[in-house]
């Protein structure tokens, strides 16, 4: 059965704004059950046991986990940044280190609009946008993070240039819970994506979904501070994702 997002959807047809791409991207989440209520929002990562993406998110707890530590050595005050934030809940998180001012960013209003009404914190802020050359002109950051958002970009090189122009002096981006994938993989990885959003009902999202390698961050200086091939990972299988810092 449609819900009214579905049905809606299927009214317009073919993807061809930016506030129908929203609306796709929100089914799809409606249908993978990735919509949170307030309450389930205001305690991620942890969620219930039986919860059907119980073990991603634990993956996630434990890599956010990471990051936060990493941030609560680093000298502040940080102006912090991500991108693609969704739901706001890492933002959240990482509002909870000492001296930090956080901005979440994403260009969907219906988390955007959820993250200000559950996240109520006087160092952070929500901004519904996309992220362009001109959304941030005149601001500097000190850390930038794509978490399990930089596959929505066509290009890494393009996204990061675009991230390290807004940097500050001693910036870095931090990219996590996102897949890389070898060159040889990443068509395979493409048609199973096709496959996946078309049994979804919403084959237009596989347009929007890409498939990343590290080769891909060639010229740029960055530096594996978490490799999911390591012995101990594999063996525990505690996260799948690389975490890669990038620097001017």
């Amino acid at each position: 059965m449609l819900t009214t997002i579905e049905k809606d959807i299927a009214k317009k047809g073919p993807v061809s704004s930016k506030n129908d791409f929203e609306d796709i991207y929100l089914a799809v989440r409606e249908r993978e059950q990735r919509i949170y209520t307030d309450d389930e929002l205001a305690v991620l990562p942890r969620i219930y046991p039986a919860h059907a993406y119980a073990k991603e998110w634990r993956m996630r707890e434990h890599s956010a986990q990471r990051l936060i530590n990493y941030l609560c050595r680093k000298r502040g005050p940080l102006r912090v940044l991500e991108i693609g934030c969704g739901n706001g809940w890492l933002s959240a998180m990482m509002a909870d280190v000492p001296g930090t001012l956080v901005t979440g960013l994403d260009a969907n209003h219906i988390e955007i609009d959820q993250a200000r009404r559950v996240f109520k914190k006087k160092n952070l802020e929500f901004i519904y946008d996309s992220f362009t050359d001109s959304t941030f002109e005149e601001e500097r950051f000190d850390i930038i993070v794509f978490a399990a958002s930089i596959q929505y970009f066509a290009s890494i090189a393009a996204v990061l240039k675009q991230a390290q122009s807004i940097l500050s002096g001693r910036g870095e981006i931090h990219v996590i819970d996102t897949p890389f994938y070898e060159s040889s993989d990443a068509v395979d990885a493409g048609i199973r994506s096709n496959n996946y959003y078309a049994s979804l009902g919403f084959p237009q999202m596989a347009d929007h979904y890409f498939h990343h390698s590290l080769s891909e961050l060639w010229g740029f200086k960055y530096e594996v501070l978490f490799d999911p091939s390591g012995i101990v990972n594999r063996l525990f299988k505690h996260d799948p994702f690389y975490w890669i810092k990038i620097r001017n």
